[in-house]
Formats: structure tokens, C-alpha cells, sequence
């Protein structure tokens, strides 16, 4: 039984703990989706984290978890200067304005060859993250959210997001409460930025461009906004399929377009519904006897 399980772990780990990471992605863009707010910054922001994180640990021979802190402080901060301007948009305008920022993220990445390998990225990263601290990152931010989704906080979200005008005129402080959202889905996507690169050995700029941005924002959608597990099982979902998928070669992405598009029409909440749920339990013939 150990040795079946250390053959799978050798030839798995890796699958496993990226389950982990882009599981606290898509909580990092279910953070401002449940704020009301199309932003799409959270790619750039793992960029951050993750070049961050990789220098510290590279150049500064920073210990392990002042690295994973740099790499949730440096996408915070930058989070926190570019969020005044930015979120005063809504809607389309502000998911291009985020959108931009990531380019800009990805070219000046691209241009400080000194620090950052320019386009041949950053090689030879240590592996330091184990599966205990891809586990805690995401209990500990499980747990966070749960309370703030409970908290007076979370109830500021829910009702910026179903209408801001109202929340305003009932004394909410919608900018503060969407900057609060802003900087903490940051730091979520730069602690799996963190530990990402210490899992992969490499980063390159063009992992954290447009393509890995609406992968973030498909496995919330996918998995729902009404509740944690919702953005957890579309992260593992979309995370799993290439390698479900892996037989029909280059076929799978068809396959998997597929699947998201009968997703959309057929379940436009996600497949996280609780209330959905509640009213398939109610109508059990078990139940009703």
C-alpha cells in the first residue's frame, strides 16, 4: 500500500499540489467577483508573487516563508496603487482596464532581463514547497473567507455587488470595501504565485498573461460564486481535465470547450448551487414520505 502510494505521489505530486494553487486562485477572483467587480488582474498578480518570492528566495537567500510573505506583500501593494484609478470603472471598462495592467505587468517583465531573465524567465527556482504548505495556504484562507463571508464585511460585499448606488445610501463605504476586496484576492494570487515557483523550479512572463487570466476567471464561473467550494471544484475540475482529456490528443480542448459551453447554458450558477441542492434533498421521494 506505501509503495502504491509513493509511485503515485513520485509521478503526481505535482498535479496534486498545482489542485492547491489554482484552487487559491480562483478564490483570489472570487474575492472582487463577489464584490461586484470584473477584474481581471489576478494573473498578473500570481506574476508578481511569483517573481517576487523567486528573488527573494534566489538573490536574497530569504527563507522560505519571508519569500511566500514578499510574494503576498509586493501584488498587496501594487494592488493597493493601481486600485484608486482603476476601480472607479464598472463593468467591461474595468475588466479591460485590469486586463491592461496585466500586459503591462507581462512586457515590463519582459524588459528587466537583469532581474527577471526577461523572456527565458527565472530557472533553477528551489523546491520548497511541500503538500503541508499548499494544505495550510488554503485551510487558512478557507477559513478566512468563511469568516468574512459571514462577517459585516461580507455582507458589505454582497450588497455592493447586487447594487452599489443602494449599499452607498445605506452608509457602506463602497470604495473601501472594493479596495479591501482588490488587495486581498492580490495577496491570495500571490501566495500561489509563491508557491507555484517553488514547486516548478521555472517562471516565464508568458505564464501570466491573458490565457492563465480567463483560465482564473472559467474556474469560478464554473464552480459558482454562492459559496467556498464553489471556485475550489472548478479549479479542480478545469485542473483535472487536460489529463482526463490526455487520450483524445489534440482533441481535448475541443472536448473541454465543450463541456464549459453546455456548463454556461445549463448551469449559469455554477455547479456549486446550494440552493439548487436544497431543492433536489427536498424533492427526494425519501423526503417527501
Amino acid at each position: 500500500m506505501a509503495e502504491s502510494f509513493d509511485s503515485f505521489w513520485a509521478v503526481y505530486s505535482n498535479l496534486v499540489l498545482t489542485l492547491g494553487t489554482n484552487s487559491l486562485l480562483a478564490l483570489s477572483i472570487y474575492l472582487t467577483l463577489s464584490c461586484g467587480m470584473l477584474a481581471m488582474a489576478n494573473a498578473a498578480f500570481m506574476g508578481i508573487g511569483a517573481y517576487a518570492a523567486a528573488l527573494l528566495t534566489m538573490s536574497a537567500g530569504a527563507p522560505f516563508p519571508l519569500a511566500l510573505a514578499g510574494g503576498m506583500a509586493a501584488p498587496a501593494l501594487v494592488a493597493f496603487v493601481i486600485g484608486g484609478p482603476t476601480l472607479r470603472l464598472s463593468g467591461v471598462y474595468l475588466a479591460m482596464a485590469t486586463l491592461a495592467f496585466g500586459e503591462v505587468v507581462r512586457i515590463f517583465i519582459l524588459n528587466t532581463e537583469d532581474w527577471t531573465g526577461g523572456a527565458l524567465g527565472l530557472n533553477g527556482i528551489p523546491q520548497q514547497t511541500e503538500w503541508w504548505h499548499v494544505a495550510l495556504a488554503l485551510g487558512l484562507a478557507c477559513l478566512v473567507l468563511g469568516l468574512l463571508r459571514r462577517s459585516k464585511v461580507g455582507r458589505a460585499f454582497e450588497a455592493i455587488k447586487l447594487d452599489e448606488t443602494a449599499a452607498g445610501l445605506m452608509g457602506i463605504d463602497v470604495n473601501a470595501h472594493k479596495m479591501l476586496a482588490f488587495v486581498l484576492g492580490a495577496m491570495l494570487a500571490g501566495l500561489a504565485g509563491a508557491l507555484n515557483a517553488h514547486l516548478t523550479f521555472f517562471i516565464g512572463p508568458n505564464e501570466y498573461g491573458f490565457d492563465r487570466g480567463v483560465e482564473i476567471l472559467t474556474m469560478t464561473i464554473l464552480g459558482g460564486i454562492n459559496g467556498l467550494m464553489g471556485p475550489i471544484s472548478g479549479a479542480i475540475i478545469l485542473t483535472l481535465l487536460p489529463e482526463l482529456l490526455r487520450g483524445l490528443a489534440d482533441f481535448r480542448n475541443v472536448f473541454n470547450g465543450l463541456i464549459l459551453v453546455v456548463i454556461v447554458l445549463f448551469l449559469p450558477r455554477g455547479l456549486w448551487d446550494p440552493a439548487r441542492f436544497s431543492a433536489l434533498w427536498r424533492a427526494l421521494p425519501s423526503r417527501r414520505s
